[in-house]
């Protein structure tokens, strides 16, 4: 997948989730995963969507297990200063509804043709 589509669907992850805040707490934490997802799709393009999804699914849990420690405040507006678990179930959601959207995606464009290089002689 080209990294712009990449770099699209994160801006609009981040949108939806802004915007789904105020309406639901939770839909808010699955979108994190989201994010998390598309940024490790962006870093890693050949990464496959299930791998990617784990990244995300354990990267969100270990910051939402980070927040069991005493961490210093200014880490709060980024890591979050409240341990919640049934976050943990909605990270789940979003890495599960991503990775789905991704399989997806890649089912419905036509694999990519590579032309072979002219025979030299």
């Amino acid at each position: 997948m080209p990294r712009i589509r990449i770099a699209i669907f994160a801006a609009v992850t981040i949108i939806l989730g802004l915007a789904t805040r105020p309406l639901s707490k939770y839909a808010g934490d699955a979108f994190y995963t989201v994010l998390l997802y598309w940024i490790v799709v962006f870093v890693t393009p050949r990464v496959r969507p299930v791998w990617a999804a784990g990244v995300a699914l354990a990267t969100s849990w270990a910051i939402e297990f980070a927040q069991l420690l005493n961490l210093p405040r200014v880490l709060a507006p980024v890591l979050g200063s409240t341990f919640n678990p049934p976050d943990l179930f909605w990270y789940a959601v979003g890495a599960a509804a991503v990775c789905a959207f991704d399989l997806a995606l890649r089912r419905t464009q036509p694999p990519s043709s590579r032309r072979k290089a002219p025979a030299n002689g």
